[in-house]
Parts: structure tokens; sequence; C-alpha cells
């Protein structure tokens, strides 16, 4: 029986950190990681990942490169499945998922404890599903509540 392949997206630092909390779940399928820091997906003993370079939206260039760069890994893995707990680069992927036909889930940051951040109010509009890590915020959002990753 084939594996689902995941595509699991996060920048450095918070980002990254909430998404290893799904680790071993994601364990269970053939993941493939993104993230802005080089070092952080070896020493967490990830085999495969891209870095991809760490942009802000002030970046346009920096911003149609990483499009560029996320479309082209997407293109070589086909992930039936996007994962991403934030910023601009999951909401890339989350945007290209949905291009490409796959499933996506966009989980705020739990540094997000009165609204939605920025990038999560998009992603409200383009992921199958959107959720924040605090109750009150869901609510307040419309968004769903699953619990907290830390």
């Amino acid at each position: 029986m084939k594996r689902s392949k995941v595509l699991a997206v996060a920048s450095g630092g918070g980002h990254w950190k909430q998404l290893l909390r799904l680790r071993r779940v994601f364990d269970k399928f053939n993941t493939t990681y993104i993230t802005t820091i080089d070092g952080l997906p070896q020493q967490a003993g990830i085999p495969d990942f891209f870095i991809i370079k760490d942009v802000s939206r002030t970046d346009k260039l920096g911003l149609i490169f990483n499009v560029l760069r996320v479309l082209f890994i997407m293109l070589r893995n086909r992930p039936d499945t996007i994962i991403s707990t934030g910023a601009a680069p999951g909401l890339i992927a989350i945007a290209l998922g949905r291009c490409m036909l796959c499933k996506t889930l966009w989980i705020d940051s739990i540094a997000n404890g009165d609204q939605l951040s920025m990038s999560g109010r998009i992603a409200r509009m383009l992921a199958h599903q959107t959720i924040s890590q605090w109750q009150d915020v869901a609510k307040k959002e419309r968004v769903g509540f699953w619990g907290q990753l830390l």
C-alpha cells in the first residue's frame, strides 16, 4: 500500500519547533520538510528536506524566488497533503498546494494569542482547514481549534 506524501513547511524558530511537535505523526507518512534555516533538519535527524531563503513580504524578488523554489519542490515530490505552522514559506506552499489539488492544513502559531497572524488570515481563505492554537481566537476568527502544540 502506497504511503501518503506530506509536505511539512515552516520558517525557522518557533514555527519550526511547533512543526516538529507533530513529527511522530509525520513519521507515519512519506514526509518532506521545507524550512528556512540550514542545520535545523539535520539537528532533528530529518533526511528529506529543502532549505529556502528566509524572506519577508517586503522582499518581492525573494518571494518570487521562493514561489519558484517551492513549486519546483512540489513538482518533484508530488505531495498529497501540505501542513504548515507558519510564515511566508508555508503560505506559499498552501497556495500552490491548492492549485495542485493537495489537501492543506494551516496551524497558526501559538504566538498569536489575540488574533490570527496576517499569514493565517490569508491561509484561512486558501487552506482546506485553518486552526488556531487558542480556543478564544478560533471562536473569534471562525477557524478550528484542536489544542496547542507547545
